[in-house]
């Protein structure tokens, strides 16, 4: 009696799954990647929690400047505009890093780029406390760090996520954005409390320390470039419903060819619309409600509830995020963003500024996974990194620009309504063309004539 062929998944089924079965005249059929047994626990969810904290530590540190920002400004003797520019380079440097982290992480694994990011941070951190020239914070916290930072951001980290997810991509995804809020709704809030008690030095340090703590164990031990083969696909015979198929097997994009595509170029343009937006509430939300009569409390809270609401409020896109067109819930999330922008210039109490704060927070996150998300369906999981990298830096070109405006303005015309309002004028035009995005299919592959 011919014995029957094994499926291609076992191999993987005992290293990630926790599945196995001993050679014998009857084989014993293992147990699939999308197995509903509650003994059985997918490796892949334990990469998505780790990589969680460490986005909310990342980007909570590049993000939630706001209260670092008067504290410098104060004990450096730094001009508003000074301490911007610094804060601007280093946005773009952050951006800059991030197609070099796609890349090496594609050359030398997650692991490799997770240290070495640490390794840049730490000693970046070192030099920035123990300098007080313009020059020696430029080069310390604006530019090493940044590119620390980025080593260490979800582009490192969305690679790995889309090789361990298929059929649920969208939702792991989102956990990003999760720990991305999390880290603007606890590290705003932090530091705040931290500086009243600290110094801006002694805080960077304690910062420094804890995310070596959790970085190094994390990169060492949790974090596996080798994905089982059938990722979470589920068992056989099983329906799949999903509204954002993946790009099919035989479109073979070079990542020139895809950049050069109508879609990357949307992600682009709306990823430079959310780095702006993002970038000047974290490093001028909390100075402009102090202008606008709020105290440093109220203001910090402010700020910190908006991540606060994001955080359940991910979890819920994310579920949507495999259910419905992307192209769609990105609209709508950066509709209800530009909107919010605008809202919280206006608002002239802590009813209207909380009320603002909680509304915007429903929709404040998810752009970036759903960028992401929406990079990986159209052109594959192979140049998801590098695509992401690049599009990523449109996201941190709108950064820098918004946080040098956001203290250029202010100084200049003695009001926030320049970057802010901008930042509301931006969004709602991203969220035009993100409708323009492909619905279902990828773009067509570029001829030579074309991507020449």
């Amino acid at each position: 009696m011919r014995r029957r062929p094994q499926p291609a998944h076992t191999a993987h089924g005992s290293r990630y799954n926790q599945g196995s079965h001993s050679p014998g005249p009857t084989p014993v059929a293992p147990m699939s990647s999308q197995d509903s047994s509650p003994a059985r626990w997918y490796f892949g969810w334990n990469i998505v929690a780790a990589a969680t904290v460490l986005t909310a530590l990342t980007v909570g540190l590049r993000l939630g400047l706001g209260p670092l920002f008067l504290p410098m400004t104060e004990d450096l003797g730094f001009s508003r505009s000074l301490l911007s520019a610094i804060v601007a380079v280093g946005m773009l440097c952050y951006g800059a890093a991030m197609p070099l982290a796609g890349w090496l992480v594609a050359r030398r694994g997650t692991r490799f780029v997770l240290l070495a990011g640490t390794v840049l941070l730490v000693a970046s951190t070192l030099w920035a406390v123990n300098t007080r020239t313009p020059l020696g914070l430029l080069l310390s916290f604006g530019i090493l760090m940044s590119v620390g930072a980025g080593f260490t951001s979800p582009v490192a980290l969305t690679p790995v996520i889309s090789r361990w997810f298929n059929r649920r991509r969208g939702m792991a995804l989102f956990f990003l954005s999760t720990g991305s809020m999390a880290g603007i709704a606890i590290m705003t809030p932090a530091l705040g409390i931290a500086l009243q008690h600290l110094s801006w030095q002694a805080t960077l340090l304690g910062f420094a320390a804890l995310f070596t703590v959790i970085t190094v164990p994390t990169a060492l031990w949790v974090i596996r470039d080798e994905a089982p083969a059938d990722g979470d696909a589920p068992p056989p015979g099983s329906p799949v419903r999903a509204a954002n198929p993946v790009a099919p097997a035989g479109q073979h994009y070079t990542v020139l060819q895809a950049m050069r595509t109508g879609t990357f170029l949307k992600i682009t343009l709306g990823l430079f619309a959310c780095g702006f937006s993002m970038n000047l509430l974290g490093t001028h939300g909390m100075p402009m409600l102090m202008d606008h009569g709020f105290d440093a409390t109220t203001s910090a809270f402010g700020i910190g509830l908006i991540g606060l609401v994001a955080i359940p409020s991910t979890m819920v896109l994310g579920r949507l995020a495999d259910r419905l067109p992307r192209r769609k819930l990105l609209a709508a999330i950066y509709c209800v963003r530009g909107v919010g922008f605008f809202a919280l210039l206006l608002a002239g109490n802590t009813l209207e500024l909380y009320g603002t704060s909680v509304i915007g927070g429903i929709a404040w996150a998810g752009s970036i996974a759903l960028s992401s998300a929406i990079l990986a369906d159209m052109f594959g999981v192979r140049l998801v990194g590098v695509l992401y990298g690049w599009a990523y830096l449109g996201h941190q070109v709108g950064a820098m620009i918004s946080a040098w405006l956001g203290g250029w303005g202010y100084e200049h015309f003695g009001t926030h309504w320049i970057a802010f309002g901008l930042s509301g004028a931006l969004l709602m035009v991203a969220a035009g063309v993100a409708l323009l995005l492909p619905g279902r299919r990828p773009p067509a592959l570029p001829t030579p004539q074309a991507a020449g």
